[in-house]
């Protein structure tokens, strides 16, 4: 009776509720037509959680495996404790090699082996469903499943595959439909894949689509890398999304990376954790940048290394009166602080390419090798700019060794807020830095002034650089845009760092000691005269004058002659003219040639 009433209830009250809600439709499954639909759900599911389902699926292949270890293989047992042995130990000393290359990775590798395989071997021996062996093999999964469930690469990489399975959206949102993805990997610091680009697409689109792509993906602004592809294929272009930014914080100086010239020195760390290393052996290079964009860290770093190699003599230029380089004065030859010490400084330095280069002409040699007797030369002029101002004629001898130093190993280094053609005065200096160094600039138009006309166009993009010490590199080992951070080195630090190479700075060589002293003893140029002359007479009276000290040179010269490169510092001449006139007066039987490179005068010249 009570059944009825209740039935009778329910009745009316579901009347009710289609009289106040409306009919609501029903579907009735009476067929399996709905089962493929429902499979395919599943399946996809499945896929798509394969990773969080690992744990489970390694249990239940495990349990199948002692199912068939215990039907048809039972007597397998010591072959199994044996293998579990091996491969465990294999994992944990070895694991590197199979892309496991954390210790705690390869230990987790291990002990999931070792318990499996454990588990196997009871379960030959004595069945798989001989209690305790089901509990110990749901809650050993469960357990292990832990650490898996709760690590970061792993979610990282699943993360991953999920946002790139959706790049066909995204390629034809970010404007590069019909390029596809052919490689993905997972870091410390985000991911990076390989992107194959459609047809007609270039590297330089995709350069100009970060914006749309950064969107795209998620990321933080600045967050996405475009670059070519190290195969030069212009298909192809490899992108890398920063999630966590590697350079946050400062690097601290490890220490001198090199013991010799001759060795790549290493300036930093890019992104992935790669050294920045580059030659500098018969290298000019150039640290550019804005003020406080971290240059004189670089150019301290660049000390560091240098001043721990016996095979270089290092002398400077700061015309800030010695703020940034006096803290190394311990470990340079020469300091100039002062425009006219700079016009010096770098006048001996051409006396010394001159000289080193007449040694090497007589020795039959095309390069000078550096070594503690025979060092190479490398001069460091901060703030360039003011040297092209305050010392114009000390742009002269700049842009001659920068044309004619690389073979004498007589290099410059240059630091500048923005070489200009004005700030750097000649465009040969400038043009021959092989290693440039562009720290944070201000506009993208300084990017193409130091690293090239165009490099911004093609990815370099200095401007968008957001810390003290990060810089990009162009060099010819480093030619695709790849974001890097110099070390840091503080006061202290440098100071410590001078002390102790100081002990072992090596001596300016016999060659170049000769030359300076044989330059001394030359006498002066005659002065030029106050009243400016034409232009036309100005190139006679220049000429008549070096033709009168080329005399006087070869008639004052020792037994042993002198060279053309104590006569071009004589007469100020190019070494074409002077080889000439020495050509003519041989042919005159007015001087002769002593050695190879080296001539003086026959009595003619001087007799009255």
């Amino acid at each position: 009776m009570s059944k009825h009433r209740a039935s009778r209830y329910e009745l009316r009250r579901n009347a009710r509720r289609m009289r106040r809600y409306g009919v609501q439709p029903v579907a009735m499954i009476d067929d399996l037509e709905f089962a493929p639909l429902a499979i395919a759900g599943i399946a996809r599911l499945t896929w798509r959680y394969r990773s969080e389902l690992a744990p489970l699926t390694v249990a239940v292949s495990v349990l199948i495996s002692g199912m068939i270890l215990r039907r048809w293989f039972p007597e397998w047992w010591p072959t199994i404790v044996l293998s579990t042995i091996g491969t465990a130990g294999a994992l944990a000393i070895w694991g590197r090699w199979v892309n496991i290359p954390r210790p705690i990775e390869r230990g987790y590798a291990a002990v999931t082996t070792a318990f499996a395989g454990t588990w196997l071997t009871l379960a030959a021996h004595f069945g798989p469903f001989t209690t305790p062996l089901p509990a110990v093999l749901g809650i050993g999964a469960f357990v292990l499943a832990v650490p898996w469930w709760a690590h970061r690469r792993r979610r990282a990489r699943v993360r991953v595959e999920r946002t790139l399975a959706a790049w066909p959206d995204i390629a034809q949102a970010v404007g590069l439909a019909g390029s596809r993805i052919q490689s993905a990997m997972v870091d410390l610091w985000g991911y990076r894949f390989r992107l194959g680009l459609g047809v007609g697409q270039t590297v330089e689109d995709a350069v100009n689509a970060i914006p749309r792509l950064e969107s795209a993906l998620g990321t933080t602004r600045g967050g996405v890398r475009v670059q070519p592809v190290t195969s030069k294929k212009a298909n192809r272009a490899d992108v890398r999304v920063i999630e966590t930014d590697p350079h946050a914080d400062a690097i601290a100086w490890p220490g001198p990376s090199i013991t010799t010239i001759t060795q790549p020195a290493k300036l930093g760390l890019f992104e992935d954790g790669a050294p920045v290393r580059v030659p500098l052996l018969r290298r000019h290079g150039l640290f550019a940048g804005m003020s406080g964009a971290g240059k004189s860290g670089g150019v301290n770093v660049l000390l560091g290394d240098l001043t721990a190699c016996p095979d270089v003599i290092l002398w400077a230029v700061d015309l800030k009166r010695g703020m940034e380089l006096l803290p190394w004065a311990s470990c340079i030859d020469r300091l100039a602080t002062t425009p006219q010490e700079a016009e010096a400084l770098l006048a001996d330095a051409v006396i010394i390419l001159d000289g080193r280069a007449d040694d090497l002409t007589q020795r039959g040699e095309r390069v000078w090798e550096p070594s503690p007797d025979r060092p190479a030369l490398i001069i460091i002029i901060d703030e360039y700019a003011e040297l092209a101002s305050e010392a114009p004629r000390a742009i002269d001898y700049a842009d001659s060794i920068a044309r004619r130093g690389r073979a004498p190993a007589v290099n410059l280094i240059a630091a500048t807020q923005r070489p200009s053609k004005d700030a750097m005065g000649k465009s040969a200096v400038r043009s021959q830095m092989d290693v440039r160094l562009c720290f944070r600039v201000r506009e993208p138009r300084d990017g193409d002034l130091i690293l090239g006309q165009g490099m911004v166009k093609a990815g370099w993009h200095p401007h968008k650089l957001d810390a003290p010490g990060k810089f990009l590199i162009s060099s010819p080992e480093h030619d695709i845009p790849r974001r890097a951070r110099t070390y840091l080195m503080d006061d202290a630090r440098v100071q410590a760092t001078a002390e102790q190479h100081a002990e072992h700075r090596p001596p300016l060589d016999e060659v170049s000691a000769q030359a300076l002293q044989r330059a001394a003893e030359m006498p002066a140029t005659p002065p030029q005269s106050t009243v400016r002359p034409s232009p036309r007479h100005a190139r006679d009276n220049a000429v008549r004058e070096a033709e009168e000290a080329l005399t006087t040179a070869l008639s004052q010269a020792p037994g042993d002659g002198v060279t053309i490169g104590d006569l071009m510092h004589v007469t100020g001449m190019r070494r074409t003219w002077v080889y000439q006139r020495l050509q003519d007066l041989g042919r005159a039987r007015q001087v002769e040639q002593v050695a190879r490179g080296r001539w003086r005068a026959l009595p003619e010249i001087h007799d009255p």
